[in-house]
């Protein structure tokens, strides 16, 4: 079975959730990790989630952002002790472009120990990706999508499953126009919904290039999308925050709508 694990759902100054991070994972339990939050909260995510750091082989980190990169620091950690007692086999990859690649070398050598340095290009390979580069990752047929962020160079991907249903990650901010053909009739689509468009007025989203549960859906039913995923959002009210995400979204949308809580399994 084939499955999304949520690790985190949360917007980059969350104190409550996570920062937004998932886990794909395919029929043979291989896992593509995306975006690794902000700091060692991915480890204790993880473990909640019942995933060992052994079974992680690769990652895709979408940006520079401090809530989707800082992470791979402590994975590099925990890795680099599995691999001192031999509890870890193989390699890591690490998928990124380019100036990714380069700040997060950068973090290493500022906040990491000779010992973990020596494991970069050895034990841990960065894998450089560009747009609308095809590439194979966990055995899915992968491509890779530049989302023409406003803030900073920004890459999801798309791909289709074990199922044959199409899946395409859009990182964190709004789905913009050059993508439609890729993401018309997609199965699944990640979308970002950093709040309510009602509240739009109070918390400015689009000021942070950021999107509502409203413009989502909207586009969503345009393309023709079956089932829309809303991450990455604010926490306020958190009690009502899922049940107020579906409600504005399903106004605007015909097909399913998950706004999944931390460490929920989509089953896909």
């Amino acid at each position: 079975m084939e499955r999304i694990v949520v690790l985190g759902t949360g917007y980059a100054m969350a104190q409550k959730l996570c920062n937004t991070s998932f886990v794909l994972e395919n029929s043979k339990k291989q896992k593509l990790l995306v975006d690794t939050m902000g700091g060692n909260g991915i480890l204790t995510q993880l473990e909640k989630a019942n995933i060992h750091i052994s079974e992680i082989h690769d990652i895709f980190i979408s940006h520079k952002h401090t809530d989707h990169v800082l992470g791979i620091l402590w994975m590099i950690r925990k890795i680099e002790g599995l691999i001192s007692h031999n509890q870890y086999e193989g390699n890591l990859n690490i998928y990124c472009h380019a100036p990714l690649e380069e700040v997060i070398r950068g973090l290493c050598k500022l906040t990491l120990k000779k010992r973990f340095l020596d494991l970069l290009d050895n034990r841990i390979q960065f894998k450089i990706v560009e747009d609308k580069q095809e590439i194979e990752i966990i055995g899915y047929h992968v491509k890779i999508l530049d989302i023409h962020a406003k803030s900073d160079l920004q890459y999801g991907f798309k791909t289709t499953l074990e199922n044959k249903k199409t899946l395409a990650f859009l990182g964190d901010e709004p789905l913009q126009e050059e993508l439609y053909d890729e993401v018309k009739g997609c199965d699944y689509i990640c979308h970002e919904s950093f709040c309510l468009d009602a509240e739009a007025e109070l918390y400015t989203p689009y000021k942070f290039n950021h999107d509502t549960a409203k413009s989502a859906a909207q586009r969503a039913e345009q393309l023709q999308v079956k089932t829309l995923i809303l991450w990455h959002t604010r926490e306020d009210e958190l009690e009502t925050r899922t049940k107020k995400h579906y409600q504005e979204a399903k106004q605007y949308f015909k097909g399913n709508v998950i706004v999944p809580e931390d460490l929920e399994v989509i089953e896909l």
